[in-house]
């Protein structure tokens, strides 16, 4: 007996309802990024291992998917290298190639490869898969989908405005309360500088971006493992568990970095975004006809978080990340500034800052809210009933003359009972069944049932067309 056939962990097939729902996701962003003029790309699912690795910390690096060589991979491998069973050396020469991780270093690397091509500052959209050796969990899939929105080629502080009203928007749109986080990477640096371990710097931001999931005291033991001493772990915890509103948030630690250059260049960054947007309470009445207020308030609440890190290695300024407030899942969005990222690929001072949409998880959000519109779900409006050829050849013409007007149709492939093609239509939730015997070929006419009502009227081809749309 055959085995059952399955898909890998961490992955999901999508049927025709899940992938109506997705698609209304990927409208919906689509349609705001597309209203600050940005423009949509793609990139190969394979990148070479040269262009993957070391962007992305060391964890990040060991969640790369990567592909073996084609042909004797095994060919340029010595037995001794093979008795050693260094996994990281044998990788080295058995695979050029990964699957992306994000879409963000192909990106960077795009912008390099393509500059001649594009005006800057360039506004690009993209949306595909990636892939992570993660442990499968809830909310975290090893093949998953991300909606990123980057600009190129400009350091104005205005992007992060901009992108930050895209965040409020889509999920204004979507009917979804959320908390948006904010917080800059130079104040992280800073904060390294004046506790004494400025060249531990990424095990700190790497320890505190784990802060929500593990907790003060583990944070603190990882910290401590990384080699900081107990004094500097100690000067830590007022800051990483600073409270009070954003203003004041911003007034203690920039006391608290008044020697750190580098510091207050992120607190004076972080005020600025913060005042030209405003905050309002998330209590605030969702509107899903406007982009942002006049006066740009978002409709979500800004709060400044100082543990928040973003482990990956490259962002350098504003960072970001989004979190639904009424079902328990993790980030749903997140990103920020990163200057030098294009510079590993040799372009050096092109500065970029994006967000990333994470699909998978909003979809799973909206699934646990219900909020998905009804019309979303694009089922077919009407269902001729096949009664035999001649009713066919009789309603062929009709159909076309529907399916014109855009109405979604469906001609029912087979002359089959009559209750099999009504029972069609119920479990495709068809709102509208049209039936063509003798008597209407007769007149001319369709009789159109209502599937939720049981109504039927005959109509001329052009009232029926007229009665749906």
């Amino acid at each position: 007996m055959a085995n059952k056939p399955s898909i890998p962990k961490g992955t999901r097939d999508f049927g025709p309802i899940e992938m109506a729902k997705r698609n209304y996701i990927f409208n919906t962003i689509r349609s705001v990024y597309e209203l600050y003029g940005f423009q949509q790309i793609e990139t190969p699912a394979q990148e070479t291992l040269q262009t993957l690795m070391g962007k992305y910390g060391e964890e990040g690096d060991k969640l790369l998917f990567k592909i073996l060589n084609s042909g004797d991979y095994l060919s340029k491998i010595t037995d001794d290298e093979l008795t050693e069973r260094n996994t990281l050396r044998l990788a080295s020469k058995i695979c050029e190639k990964g699957l992306r991780y994000d879409l963000t270093v192909p990106f960077a690397r795009y912008v390099v490869m393509h500059r001649e091509e594009l005006q800057l500052p360039f506004k690009r959209y993209q949306v595909q898969p990636v892939w992570r050796a993660d442990r499968p969990q809830k909310g975290r899939y090893r093949e998953f989908y991300q909606f990123d929105g980057d600009v190129v080629g400009s350091d104005s502080l205005i992007n992060e405005v901009e992108l930050m009203q895209i965040v409020d928007t889509v999920f204004t749109r979507f009917g979804v309360r959320v908390q948006i986080k904010i917080n800059n990477r130079k104040i992280l640096t800073g904060i390294a500088e004046v506790i004494g371990a400025a060249d531990k710097i990424v095990d700190i931001t790497v320890a505190i971006d784990k802060l929500d999931k593990i907790g003060i005291d583990a944070v603190n033991d990882e910290l401590r493992n990384d080699g900081l001493t107990d004094e500097q772990i100690e000067k830590l915890q007022p800051i990483i568990t600073l409270s009070g509103t954003n203003d004041e948030k911003l007034h203690t630690i920039a006391e608290v970095l008044k020697d750190s250059e580098t510091g207050l260049k992120g607190v004076e960054e972080t005020r600025y975004i913060l005042s030209t947007l405003g905050s309002c309470p998330v209590s605030c009445p969702v509107s899903c006809d406007s982009v942002a207020t006049p006066n740009l308030k978002l409709h979500n609440e800004l709060q400044l978080d100082l543990t928040l890190a973003r482990g990956l290695s490259y962002y350098t300024g504003a960072i970001f990340e989004v979190k639904a407030l009424d079902t328990e899942m993790g980030s749903i969005s997140g990103g920020g500034r990163y200057d030098n990222l294009t510079g590993i690929f040799g372009m050096p001072g092109l500065s970029g800052v994006g967000i990333s949409f994470g699909v998978d998880r909003i979809y799973d959000v909206l699934n646990a809210l219900d909020l998905y519109p009804k019309d979303s779900l694009q089922t077919s409006q009407l269902l001729f009933i096949n009664f035999g050829e001649k009713e066919t050849a009789y309603c062929l013409p009709i159909v076309a003359k529907v399916r014109a007007a855009g109405i979604r149709t469906e001609l029912y492939p087979d002359a089959a009972k009559m209750k099999k093609q009504m029972a069609y239509a119920n479990a495709k939730q068809i709102p509208f069944v049209a039936l063509a015997g003798e008597s209407e070929m007769a007149e001319g006419k369709i009789t159109l049932k209502n599937m939720l009502t049981g109504e039927q009227v005959m109509l001329t081809p052009e009232e029926l067309t007229n009665s749906i749309l």
